[in-house]
Order: C-alpha cells, then sequence, then structure tokens
C-alpha cells in the first residue's frame, strides 16, 4: 500500500497541473469569499444574512476547480494509456484507487484549509462596513467571530466538504473513464440539483431535494444562524455529501476491479 501511494505521490509531483489547480482553487476561494463579503449589505434590524455563510461563498469556486483536479488525477491516465501501466505495477487495483485518495485527499485538506481560513479573514475585515460591528446588537446579527464555535464548525466543514467533493469526483472519474464525462456528471450533479429545488414549487419536494442533493445538503454546514429553518442539519447534510462520495469510489473500485482496464 505504501508502494502505492508513493507511486502516486510521484505522479502528482512530477508535474505541475495539480500544483497550480489547487493554487487556483485557494486563490479562487478567497477571491470570491472577500468579493461576496464586500457586496454584502446589512443595514438594519433582522438582517437575513449568514455572516460566516457570507465569508465562505468562494467554496462554491473552490468545489469546482477540487473536482476538476480529482477528475484528471485518473481520467488523464485513461485518456493517455497509462492506466495500463499503472495497473501492470500495481496488480491489486482497489490499491490504486486508494492510493489516489490519499494523494488527492491529502493536499486538497491542505489547500481548503488555507482557503477557508482566508475567506473567513478576508469575512472578518470586510463584513464590518455591511452592518456587522463588534459588540452591536442592534443590527440583528454579531460581527463575524473566527473563533467561537459555529464558526469553527462551518469552517472545518468547510475543508472537509471540499475533500468529498474531491473524493466524489475521483469515483465518477473511476467509473466513466473520461475526464470531459465525469467533469460534466460531477458538475451537473453538484449544480442541477439546486436548480431543480428552485423550480420546484411544492415545499415539501422542494425541501427533499435540497436533502438528498449533495451541493446543497453539504453546504448546510456552513451555517450559524437560522438552524430551525435548514432543510437538513449542519452535520447530517456533510453526511449526505459523504454517502454520495462512497458510493462513487465503491462503485468506482468495483469497475476498476471488474472490467479489463
Amino acid at each position: 500500500m505504501l508502494t502505492a501511494v508513493r507511486a502516486e505521490w510521484t505522479k502528482q509531483r512530477t508535474v505541475a497541473g495539480p500544483g497550480l489547480l489547487l493554487l487556483a482553487a485557494a486563490v479562487g476561494t478567497i477571491a470570491l469569499s472577500a468579493a461576496a463579503s464586500a457586496a454584502v449589505n446589512c443595514p438594519g434590524v433582522g438582517c437575513p444574512a449568514d455572516p460566516a455563510e457570507s465569508s465562505l461563498t468562494g467554496v462554491l469556486l473552490g468545489q469546482t476547480v477540487i473536482a476538476v483536479l480529482a477528475v484528471l488525477m485518473i481520467g488523464t491516465e485513461y485518456s493517455t494509456g497509462m492506466i495500463g501501466c499503472t495497473l501492470i505495477a500495481i496488480p491489486r487495483r482497489w490499491q490504486v484507487l486508494v492510493a489516489k485518495a490519499v494523494v488527492l485527499v491529502v493536499p486538497v485538506l491542505l489547500a481548503g484549509g488555507l482557503a477557508v481560513l482566508g475567506s473567513l479573514v478576508a469575512g472578518w475585515l470586510l463584513l464590518p462596513g455591511a452592518g456587522w460591528q463588534p459588540g452591536t446588537a442592534n443590527i440583528g446579527f454579531p460581527a463575524l467571530a473566527i473563533g467561537n464555535g459555529p464558526t469553527v464548525r462551518a469552517a472545518v466543514g468547510s475543508v472537509l466538504y471540499l475533500a468529498l467533493i474531491a473524493l466524489f469526483s475521483l469515483g465518477i472519474a473511476t467509473i466513466v473513464r473520461s475526464s470531459a464525462a465525469a467533469i460534466g456528471i460531477v458538475l451537473g450533479v453538484l449544480f442541477v440539483f439546486p436548480i431543480l429545488a428552485a423550480v420546484v414549487t411544492d415545499p415539501d419536494w422542494q425541501r427533499h431535494l435540497k436533502q438528498i442533493a449533495p451541493s446543497t445538503a453539504g453546504l448546510a454546514i456552513q451555517s450559524t444562524t437560522g438552524l430551525d429553518y435548514l432543510p437538513i442539519s449542519p452535520w447530517a447534510g456533510l453526511g449526505v455529501l459523504g454517502l454520495w462520495a462512497a458510493g462513487a469510489l465503491v462503485v468506482g473500485a468495483a469497475v476498476l476491479q471488474w472490467r479489463d482496464v
């Protein structure tokens, strides 16, 4: 197993693509989060915005870049034919997928942690100008407190969210063996469900769609206000995304084991 992990790590660190994508994910996440924090307007009592969630808006962009990175990790090998060499060198195919998952998740956790921390700092600096002022209660919600429990949960959960998106994308790419098809499927699953939930008029169906959609359910982890009105609780929502990722990896491992290449 360690041999497989070392081999995958060697592949990833000897090409520029993965590192650049991780950098793009971190920078893009922080930039979009900062823009969202600067654009928020909360002038009066009962402000509907969630300071932590607003500060972490950039995760929506970061997940897209992370998904592309995860898909290319195995999709590129299928497109170039290198997957055959990989499977000859490591006959136990499940070890190949596990090694790829490990080599993928560790850098994603590091880049995601940096991106989330930068996003929260940007929110802490910019949100006071939108109406959140430390020590005032007359504007609906207190200022963003990076060290309090709900904000820490939102931050840690957002990093885990990105890691689970990476694993889900890796599983889908293993199943379909095509980078283009896998990216289309992953982005479709992430963004079509919220669109469907927005157009469905029945409130029960709308709630159910949000509960099973990997993106809307998973991103519930970012909420720190109005938790009673969420379609699913924060940790349960992240658990739903975990089930999507586990299912994709299990099916991917089975398909990788049973077919010729």
